[in-house]
């Protein structure tokens, strides 16, 4: 008898409650692979500037599925499920590079850069024995194509024919904010990929969570890079998926009477830099947002620390595990100043980051907290109860807008 998704039931109307069932078992990864990764969602695969030139492919993943992302020679970007149509090979090895055609080393199944088969191995037999039977149609058999989308030098993509226009999928406030950050052609200054010990879901809210910030993350307060008491607020979109906080330096910063942290642990005054200029900025874009963290549902992260810009992108690997795979970028026209001080700003970021190291343990702390606790459930009430933007950043509206979208994709 096969086991089927148990059924989670909300503790209370909306979403300030959080069953911990669904962090933890594995019946209900797999309808989420079906819902989400394979439904109606847009999806960040790749950077536009990592398939520039025609041949240029990348591979990746949308959920567990993997997938390839390649520019054919009309100019066009084209995606398709990472998976021969003979015996379910990966069809392409490689994590990126150029090429014509791509062949299945299986049994050299052959495939075009939009993914449509073009050849099979001894198709009409071997001195006249054997081979395909007359009635087999290359065009009938294929790995799946993806629908493929472009903003700003991202490219997302969808197993869904039907899904809405990416622009509308986001909405209006989340375009600006993407493009706000990502305003001029890109160049990758760096990747790396760092695995997660904990449910992708526990990741997908710490991105969205403002609260923990300034509080896990001594080094954000200590220098005063983001602190809840610093102007800015919570852009959520209607759907709740998608949101976009900020944090703009407030005046008080400047006089040096900010104590909106003199009873936290995480307010550590005196310590000082071997190399303060790692905190130099320059406010390129001009509107005076020093920190923004960007989230698009399901599974993408747009930051902007300072000039340290990049891409995340969550891979659930299992019930428990996850690979984050992130990619610096800066702008094609940088002058060597900025583009040092991006690089040493990096260092702020990734598994041994100064201000995101915390974030690969957190999510394992949580994942091992409710191990016993499936019946219990967690609290997200702070700013509300309610899912929608706020002009302060010290609430967890986006968290619940996160879990607005996920009942709404699971049917929940």
């Amino acid at each position: 008898m096969n086991e089927q998704p148990p059924l989670i039931r909300w503790p209370v109307a909306g979403e300030s409650r959080v069953p911990y069932s669904v962090f933890s078992r594995e019946a209900f990864d797999e309808d989420e692979q079906r819902r989400i990764f394979l439904g109606k969602h847009w999806h960040f695969v790749c950077l536009e500037v990592e398939v520039a030139a025609p041949g240029d492919f990348k591979t990746t993943h949308i959920g567990k599925a993997p997938v390839v992302i390649s520019r054919d020679f009309d100019g066009e970007i084209y995606g398709f499920e990472n998976r021969c149509a003979h015996r379910g090979a990966l069809i392409c090895l490689e994590n990126a590079g150029n090429a014509r055609q791509f062949q299945c080393v299986y049994h050299a199944w052959s495939y075009d850069l939009q993914g449509t088969l073009t050849g099979v191995a001894f198709e009409k037999g071997v001195r006249g024995l054997g081979g395909m039977p007359p009635s087999f149609c290359k065009e009938e058999h294929g790995p799946r194509k993806l629908r493929v989308a472009l903003l700003a030098g991202l490219v997302f993509a969808s197993f869904a024919d039907d899904v809405d226009p990416l622009d509308e999928y986001l909405g209006p406030e989340i375009v600006a904010k993407i493009e706000r950050v990502l305003f001029k052609p890109l160049e990758v200054i760096g990747r790396f990929t760092q695995v997660l010990p904990n449910n992708w879901k526990l990741y997908a809210e710490n991105a969205r969570d403002t609260y923990h910030a300034s509080l896990l993350h001594l080094f954000f307060t200590t220098f005063n890079i983001t602190r809840l008491s610093q102007g800015g607020g919570v852009v959520i979109s209607p759907s709740g998926g998608h949101h976009a906080s900020a944090s703009i330096k407030a005046p008080e910063e400047e006089r040096g009477t900010d104590t909106a942290y003199a009873e936290q642990r995480s307010n550590q005054d005196g310590f000082r830099l071997h190399a303060p200029q790692m905190l130099d900025s320059e406010d390129e874009i001009g509107d005076g947002i020093r920190v923004q963290i960007l989230t698009v549902f399901p599974g993408f992260v747009l930051q902007q620390i300072h000039n340290c810009i990049a891409v995340r992108q969550i891979v659930p690997t299992g019930a428990a595990s996850m690979d984050l795979h992130w990619t610096l970028v800066g702008f094609a026209d940088d002058s060597p100043r900025l583009r040092e001080m991006r690089l040493m700003q990096a260092n702020l970021v990734g598994p041994a980051g100064y201000v995101s190291m915390e974030d690969g343990a957190v999510g394992n702390f949580v994942q091992r907290g409710i191990a016993a606790a499936a019946d219990h459930e967690s609290v997200i009430e702070l700013g509300g109860l309610e899912s929608k933007s706020q002009d302060f950043r010290a609430t967890e509206a986006s968290i619940r807008g996160f879990w607005k979208a996920y009942r709404t994709a699971m049917e929940l």
